[in-house]
């Protein structure tokens, strides 16, 4: 070969080798660009994403009131605000300087409620978000002062309505259904849907707060307890809770599920509907209490006689019976007996064939003329305390797979509702 072609090899090797580095350059700066897009990318979507969390955090932070707020808000407590009398203490309504209304729960220094149930009820409630839940603003502990800061929800508790001879008329059979509804949905909420499992455990009508369009509100949340992911039932020693309201697996044997709440809120259906307290006992020679008259209506095909006769133009039958039927379902003896809160939501909003009802528990009791119980002018007996005596020890065996509880002793059930 000789030297021209030679030089003329090399400058064409040369120059393909120059184009080669050029378009490796290019390549790799092409894909830099464009990994560095994508990490910017990443970034800053993940830098969206923590400060959303944070203010989600920010807007769910509780606020910390300075005790000299919250006096001027309640006019130092006055007798004027005071909106009841809770198991822990009296509610006062307060007006904060920039206008908006709040309820203010003071817990009394002899109360049963400690520092612990107080932290245990900002801490659950804290944590809830759902429209049928009342909303915890803040709280405010400071000297002796232990109180927490609801929203003010202005038509007070259920319990004001149904159970009042005047102000029942008020509430019409759509708007206790739309009531029914609405408690459903907060306990199933807590049950299945929230961040946690709760057991609320104290269930009743003057924990079922109204606001101003009369959507319920569950509140009250010192007695709950959180359970973990795959926890479906737990035991206690310290029975807490409401008489009338409380299944009898957990009264008399201290266990206590999501069957426990699926219980106390069929009384509360039962309650809705006739607008009678279920710890109240009917029919002197028998001592029925609202289960067991509501349990005698249906076998005998006469379930609408039970309704609250101030509802009775306005109720639609057929929705009034399907409560009824759901109800009695919610309040049989076994706890595997009843439904699921899902199902009873499920239940209530749908044309579904319902399972019959089995016998009920806690259908009768006995009254007396003790410390414990009082009598009305009708003559029917309505039991505020009792004291139930718990066997040496509990079953070895106590059915559906629930943890059984070794222990003795003696435990008071107390009846403190607000406005009672």
């Amino acid at each position: 070969m000789t030297q021209t072609a030679q030089s003329v090899e090399r400058k064409s090797k040369g120059f393909l080798g120059k184009k080669r580095n050029l378009a490796i350059l290019v390549v790799c700066i092409v894909v830099g660009f464009f990994l560095l897009v994508s990490y910017g990318y990443c970034f800053l979507k993940k830098m969206g994403k923590t400060e959303g969390m944070m203010e989600n955090e920010r807007r769910h932070q509780l606020q910390f009131y300075d005790l000299s707020i919250v006096v001027a808000a309640t006019d130092n407590f006055s007798l004027a605000n005071k909106l009841g009398q809770g198991g822990f203490g009296p509610v006062y309504k307060g007006r904060l300087f920039n206008g908006h209304e709040i309820a203010v729960k003071r817990l009394s220094k002899n109360s049963g409620q400690g520092m612990e149930e107080l932290k245990n009820e900002v801490r659950l409630i804290a944590k809830l978000q759902h429209r049928n839940l009342v909303r915890l603003l803040g709280c405010c502990i400071q000297e002796e002062e232990k109180m927490l800061i609801y929203e003010y929800l202005p038509n007070k508790s259920l319990d004001t309505f149904i159970f009042d001879q005047t102000r029942k008329a008020l509430l019409d059979w759509r708007n206790r259904f739309e009531i029914i509804l609405g408690i459903a949905r907060g306990v199933l909420y807590l049950h299945q849907d929230s961040r946690l499992r709760i057991i609320h455990r104290d269930l009743k009508a003057s924990n079922v707060l109204l606001d101003a369009e009369m959507n319920p509100k569950i509140s009250d949340f010192g007695m709950a307890r959180i359970f973990g992911g795959n926890q479906t039932h737990e035991n206690t020693k310290r029975v807490v809770g409401t008489y009338g309201y409380m299944a009898p697996e957990y009264a008399m044997n201290g266990l206590f599920s999501i069957k426990s709440d699926v219980f106390s809120f069929g009384v509360l259906l039962l309650e809705i509907i006739s607008g009678k307290r279920n710890n109240d006992y009917y029919q002197k020679d028998h001592f029925l209490n609202l289960i067991g008259i509501a349990w005698d209506f249906w076998r005998a095909d006469r379930a609408l006689d039970m309704v609250d006769s101030s509802i009775a133009g306005s109720c639609n039958a057929h929705e009034v019976l399907r409560c009824i039927h759901v109800g009695l379902l919610c309040v049989q003896e076994s706890a595997t007996d009843r439904p699921s809160m899902s199902t009873v939501v499920f239940m209530l909003g749908n044309e579904t064939t319902l399972p019959p009802p089995k016998q009920p528990a806690f259908i009768t009791g006995t009254t007396s003329n003790g410390p414990h119980s009082s009598t009305n002018g009708s003559g029917s007996c309505s039991v505020n305390e009792v004291t139930i005596t718990i066997r040496d020890k509990f079953p070895e065996n106590v059915g559906s797979g629930l943890v059984r509880d070794q222990g003795s002793g003696s435990v008071l059930i107390s009846s403190t509702t607000l406005g009672e």
